[in-house]
């Protein structure tokens, strides 16, 4: 065989490599995100609010080391999905490069200091309400179709997978942010968690109209173990009761209501997403996880670094990866692979019915 022969065989065989790894980009399903600051990718960014990320030393661990408006030092939750599934991260939907081929990918929505509730993150101002974001994924689908078609863009969103994360704020920037708050003098801690879960239902019902059918729904993480909810009410370091019991009251309804759902749809479209459980694994022994605390945030200050925001003028611990929590309320990137893992592959404790893995196992026969 003569060299040029040779060549062409290497080059033919190079490309049908490159399209190996090329063809599960093609083939990666889109990905939609709802929610708060846990999965804020970067709209707040384009608006005039209090609730954002996009000052040093947030994104000091993300690949180009700037803040993004995630929340995080480094990826957040819905970007090691993203990893996990094959598929290049969704971009915010105020983002201005969000156009074209890109919009297939699918879309974030996600809005710090957002909640179920329309009056909860009111002191954050400009912040893209849930039924706002609701209604940007509408306007999204009629973009899309501009593109590729009406029947095609309904078979990708049917395809889709959507995480939302809500439920924290609702606690923590409305119900507990004041003594004697409006929500609190209206309802009892019992009374209001039951209308948040009746208001929660609403919108994932909305959601499924809008066409999603997987759809992973996160609790809330442990309230009152958060640094912020330390520095403030903590004694001597523990968990801050009230707070706990707020999540230990508001998780086990929302496994219940989604399990509701899905018999009513007559499908496993709701994964209830234990993160309760997941963030008290390495809360309660953060030594096992590689972690030297689960109490002191690695950016802020005041006790437990948990007073105010993250800022340049914070402590900054050197090693991100040796804690739990990044700033006040947000987990670290690791932390958050952590979180994704039992996603991907945790017990029906942590993921019920099924976790991602199985769902994507499933779907990719169907």
């Amino acid at each position: 065989m003569g060299s040029s022969s040779t060549t062409c065989l290497q080059l033919i065989l190079g490309l049908l490599l490159a399209l190996g790894t090329v063809a599960p980009r093609v083939e990666a399903r889109a990905f939609f995100v709802f929610g708060d600051s846990l999965v804020d990718s970067g709209n707040n960014n384009y608006l005039v609010t209090t609730a954002r990320a996009d000052s040093p030393p947030y994104g000091i661990d993300y690949p180009t080391h700037r803040p993004t408006g995630r929340f995080s030092n480094g990826l957040n939750i819905p970007d090691i999905i993203s990893q996990h599934i094959g598929s290049e991260p969704t971009l915010p939907y105020l983002s201005p490069q969000l156009t074209g081929q890109r919009l297939l990918v699918g879309a974030n929505f996600a809005s710090a200091g957002i909640g179920i509730l329309n009056d909860t993150g009111v002191q954050f101002v400009n912040i893209i309400r849930i039924p706002l974001q609701l209604d940007y994924f509408r306007q999204y689908q009629q973009r899309v179709s501009t593109l590729i078609g009406a029947q095609q863009t309904k078979r990708l969103v049917n395809q889709a997978l959507v995480l939302i994360t809500l439920g924290g704020n609702d606690f923590v920037n409305n119900y507990f942010l004041v003594p004697y708050s409006a929500r609190s003098r209206q309802y009892s801690l019992p009374n209001y968690v039951r209308y948040l879960i009746s208001e929660y239902r609403k919108i994932l019902m909305r959601l499924y109209e809008l066409g999603a059918r997987r759809v992973l729904v996160t609790g809330t993480g442990p309230l009152g173990c958060v640094p912020a909810e330390l520095g403030m009410r903590s004694r001597n370091g523990q968990c801050v009761p009230v707070l706990q019991q707020a999540s230990t009251l508001f998780n086990p309804q929302l496994t219940q209501m989604l399990n509701g759902l899905n018999r009513k749809i007559g499908s496993d479209v709701f994964i209830a997403t234990n993160t309760q459980l997941m963030h008290s694994d390495f809360i309660s022994n953060p030594q096992a996880y590689g972690f030297v605390t689960s109490k002191i945030a690695c950016c802020g200050q005041g006790p437990y670094n948990g007073i105010g925001l993250c800022t340049p003028l914070s402590n900054l611990c050197p090693n991100r990866d040796l804690y739990a929590f990044w700033d006040p309320f947000h987990p670290s990137e690791k932390a958050n692979k952590i979180i994704v893992q039992q996603i991907m592959t945790g017990s029906t404790e942590y993921m019920h019915p099924m976790n991602l893995s199985t769902i994507l196992a499933l779907d990719s026969k169907a």
